[in-house]
């Protein structure tokens, strides 16, 4: 059976889209896209989900707190599941928060150091990154990502140049899916349900 580890932020762990700050909702079992990518998968694929709200790549974020830095806690999540043989990488967004002024290759920088952390750790086989939907400045979180518009620009190409480079699969997530207008970060459950058919595709062409 095959072990594949989806590491992320929000969108992975399935939040709803804010309405008001501090509101958090989940979808439910079922309609969060790793849970689709597994039922399309079928059971000799173990899909394991690591998905954390607000978790940045390398950032220690003060104002959100509780362990946000997806470098600190990877080695950790690595052993937990070890052996893994593929690992889902789908971080960058937070990166994109104001209070963090990075731009779209620092952030790709970013998970390229994810990514030789990861090697590093020896127990995953392969990679697979995916180069988050595009935000947009809309809704209660407009202040907090205000500039990310401007910010994201380049960062599909960028990240796509890391995979290149560490010899990781690479898929573009703002090519089936875009981010909802109520708070321009999170995915409806439509989205949800078409990258996880999306991701499912992919992994297995990376597995085969």
């Amino acid at each position: 059976m095959a072990v594949v580890l989806c590491y992320g932020d929000s969108n992975t762990h399935g939040t709803k889209p804010l309405v008001s700050l501090g509101a958090f909702e989940r979808y439910a079992r079922g309609d969060r896209w790793p849970d689709v990518m597994a039922d399309r998968l079928g059971t000799e694929h173990s899909v394991l989900s690591e998905g954390l709200p607000g978790r940045t790549t390398v950032h220690d974020d003060l104002v959100e707190g509780g362990m946000r830095n997806g470098l600190t806690v990877l080695p950790a999540i690595l052993h937990s599941h070890k052996p893994i043989d593929l690992m889902v990488l789908m971080l960058g967004t937070n990166d994109l928060k104001h209070r963090f002024s990075v731009t779209a290759f620092e952030i790709a920088r970013s998970v390229e150091r994810l990514v030789v952390a990861t090697k590093a750790e020896g127990v995953v086989k392969d990679l697979l990154i995916v180069s988050p939907a595009p935000v947009k400045e809309a809704g209660v979180l407009t202040d907090v990502f205000a500039g990310a518009e401007a910010r994201q620009a380049g960062l599909a190409t960028h990240l796509a140049d890391v995979a290149e480079r560490q010899g990781c699969g690479f898929v573009d997530a703002g090519a089936s899916v875009e981010v909802s207008s109520i708070d321009g970060v999170h995915w409806d459950v439509a989205a949800h349900h078409a990258f996880g058919a999306t991701m499912a595709h992919a992994v297995k062409e990376r597995l085969a």
